[in-house]
């Protein structure tokens, strides 16, 4: 059964440990869910995404119910069955993906009409489907459907896009049947503090969910915007549930956001940069097309424990990379997501010692002094 267990709060911040329980296992938050949208993530089989430390991963709804969808994967008893994985999943209810389509939706009290990406068929969702096809595939975590609040959006236009995802949210709570799998609510309101505390008071105090995600940042809105939201409302959700940023995952961000409560994190940023040659170190962002890399005998970063680390030097890679092979995107896969499993491991080590405020000015002083240097 599904269980949240908070173990300890940073004296020095709003930084939390907890204990995400599920019937495929344990998740130590705060977390990082490397994100196998279709499945998959991109270039890794599962038993090396789990040997990199990865403890939960998130698929996606939209995607999967287009292809091959859910009823296959109900038959072949599941999404942790049907791609091999045994731990948690997470699914998003694909409401940024529909949101994404622009104009090729239409959103409607009942729910979503939107034609597919792939061969233009169309298609309804409605809260209810969305759960329907989310306990067919299994996952330990499934969302509510939402709706997206662009950015920019007006006042009006954000309200009005608030009022329908509490409804869809309530609809979502009203069809769950399967009692081993949480449902978290979505919290939106643009960029209005007044829209995302109404919304707080909506979906966790007359609703109530297994879990509380803020949606709808990330969406382009300045970076101080999305931060400020988030110290905001964090700590206005219940204390004794996790508490999700989507899609939001820069290591700057992360670190930050993890000190004002947020428990669970998600992003594409470590697996798409990989597959575009940008690698994560704890000293420098290293874009290994570089020149500079053509005769570097070093690993990508000497404090890395990563297979890629302990076996290949930068100039291999950069090799690899120029020469358009397929082992550039799994080596530098491999890299970026224990990059960000480790951090994860450090941000929890510093908080169980009491110490996150200082772990987090040593972190973001040591990425300023990254940035200066490569500017420099």
């Amino acid at each position: 059964m599904y269980q949240f267990k908070l173990l300890k709060k940073d004296p020095t911040s709003e930084a939390r440990l907890g204990k995400i329980c599920t019937p495929h296992g344990e998740v130590n938050t705060p977390v990082f869910m490397p994100v196998a949208t279709q499945g998959t993530v991109k270039s890794l089989v599962p038993e090396t995404v789990r040997d990199l430390g990865a403890e939960m991963i998130l698929s996606n709804t939209y995607h999967l119910y287009l292809r091959p969808g859910h009823d296959i994967i109900k038959e072949f008893g599941g999404l942790h069955k049907f791609m091999n994985w045994s731990s948690p999943i997470l699914t998003d209810s694909g409401g940024f993906q529909v949101y994404s389509l622009g104009a090729l939706r239409k959103i409607t009290d009942e729910g979503v009409i939107f034609q597919s990406h792939i061969d233009g068929s169309r298609h309804f969702i409605s809260p209810e489907l969305a759960v329907e096809i989310q306990e067919a595939l299994g996952s330990d975590i499934m969302m509510c459907l939402d709706e997206c609040t662009p950015y920019p959006a007006g006042f009006e236009e954000a309200e009005k896009s608030l009022e329908l995802t509490v409804n869809w949210a309530r609809k979502c709570k009203n069809s769950k049947k399967n009692d081993h799998q949480a449902l978290f609510g979505i919290i939106q309101g643009g960029i209005y503090p007044d829209l995302r505390k109404r919304a707080v008071e909506d979906i966790s105090v007359n609703i109530g969910f297994d879990g509380y995600a803020l949606g709808g940042l990330s969406v382009g809105e300045p970076k101080e915007d999305m931060l400020s939201i988030t110290k905001l409302i964090t700590p206005l959700l219940p204390e004794d549930k996790p508490r999700y940023l989507m899609g939001a995952g820069t290591p700057e961000d992360i670190v930050t956001c993890v000190s004002y409560g947020i428990d669970m994190f998600d992003c594409v940023i470590p697996t798409r940069c990989a597959r575009n040659g940008l690698l994560f170190t704890n000293h420098e962002k290293v874009v290994i097309k570089h020149a500079r890399y053509r005769n570097d005998n070093l690993p990508v970063d000497s404090t890395c424990d990563c297979y890629t680390c302990r076996n290949y030097s930068r100039a291999y890679l950069r090799h690899l990379y120029m020469a358009k092979e397929i082992l550039a995107m799994i080596l530098n896969t491999i890299h970026n997501i224990r990059y960000y499993m480790h951090l994860m491991e450090r941000i929890r080590a510093a908080i169980g010692d009491g110490r996150y405020q200082v772990f987090k000015k040593e972190f973001l002083n040591s990425c300023q002094l990254s940035a200066d240097n490569c500017q420099g």
